[in-house]
């Protein structure tokens, strides 16, 4: 009788040559993010990171968060554009931390497929590289995990943790925020990773490779465009003035994010007239028939992360913000809610 070719384990569904391959590609991009502090390679069952920085504060502060793309993996896989996933994993993840004043360390990925594609998976971890280079951060270790039947064909995860530091009398928590301060606005690249089961839903007949009218570009280049990193503008503001709080606007929108930091005897007025929503937040509203209180639940509306700053320096704030900064709101005294839209 003859013998079926392959291992038993490839024969139920797992790969691991694809899996040692996959590791192969993305090795060089990998070690392209390390620095002195990174003392241990690829290969090992844990990452290495120096800790030495640490002893030269005087309270070191490690922050932490970890997140996922969610399902904007399966717009990337309906039109095979992967790259960008990677980056909006370690560009989140920046932000989140980024929040409470938080300089990167390092990054962790996990991926999880019903199927490892080795030229996938260097696709997205070679856009997690490219984002931790930016932004001077170590990817210091990762799972790519192989789970045919928990996973359906096509479908996948993304998902990072981070970890940064910051000095315990440098964490920006919003104690310091007063009645009288403003809200700066940082303009978004999109979506960034949020409201995706939403937009999925209103494009789900929509050719996603043909330009639309309305955006100039592609749907598939709006929709998919990577996370914004605020990393180089952040630290730009704290350089020149006093950053008193710091919202990443991701799901939940503005009427939940927002209220995270305020203390609770104040109310962020958001003027909505203050920018020009971009037309693909415009478009989902239209064709997807959702109002205008949904969607500033739903999505960052084309402001990604808001930054509150004392009245007199709005302007300075704004010129660091760099283009399409705006000017959105104020702080005042408590109202009926944490959060309106004026």
């Amino acid at each position: 009788m003859s013998q079926p070719e392959g291992s038993a384990y490839t024969r139920a569904g797992v790969d691991i040559d694809a899996k040692m391959r996959a590791l192969t590609l993305m090795s060089e991009a990998v070690r392209s993010t390390y620095g002195p502090e990174v003392l241990g390679g690829m290969g090992h069952f844990g990452g290495l990171y120096s800790a030495v920085r640490l002893t030269d504060m005087d309270h070191p502060v490690l922050v932490a968060s970890t997140d996922s793309v969610g399902t904007k993996t399966m717009l990337a896989a309906r039109v095979g554009r992967y790259e960008g996933l990677g980056e909006d994993i370690v560009n989140h993840s920046i932000n989140d931390i980024l929040v409470q004043g938080a300089e990167p360390l390092f990054f962790m990925d996990y991926l999880a497929t019903p199927k490892v594609q080795p030229e996938i998976i260097a696709a997205l971890v070679s856009g997690m590289a490219k984002a931790c280079r930016d932004a001077g951060c170590a990817l210091i270790a990762g799972e790519t995990a192989e789970l045919p039947g928990v996973y359906q064909p096509g479908q996948f995860d993304v998902v990072g943790s981070i970890v940064g530091l910051i000095e315990r009398d440098r964490v920006i928590d919003g104690r310091r925020i007063t009645a009288g301060d403003q809200i700066i606005g940082l303009p978004s690249s999109g979506p960034h990773t949020n409201g995706y089961t939403l937009v999925r839903s209103v494009f789900a007949q929509s050719d996603l490779e043909a330009v639309h009218p309305d955006l100039g570009v592609s749907l598939a280049e709006a929709v998919l465009a990577p996370h914004r990193s605020y990393l180089p503008h952040v630290r730009r503001l704290r350089e020149a003035l006093e950053v008193k709080g710091l919202v990443h606007i991701t799901g939940g929108g503005f009427y939940d994010n927002i209220p995270r930091i305020l203390p609770s005897d104040l109310t962020a007025l958001v003027r909505r007239d203050s920018w020009t929503v971009p037309p693909l937040f415009r478009l989902i509203a239209q064709l997807g028939n959702v109002d205008e209180r949904e969607m500033f639940r739903v999505f960052n509306m084309g402001m990604g992360m808001l930054a509150v700053v004392p009245a007199a320096d709005v302007r300075r704030a704004l010129t660091l913000g760099g283009p399409g900064s705006a000017h959105i709101g104020e702080i005042v005294p408590r109202r009926d809610t944490a959060v309106e839209l004026v």
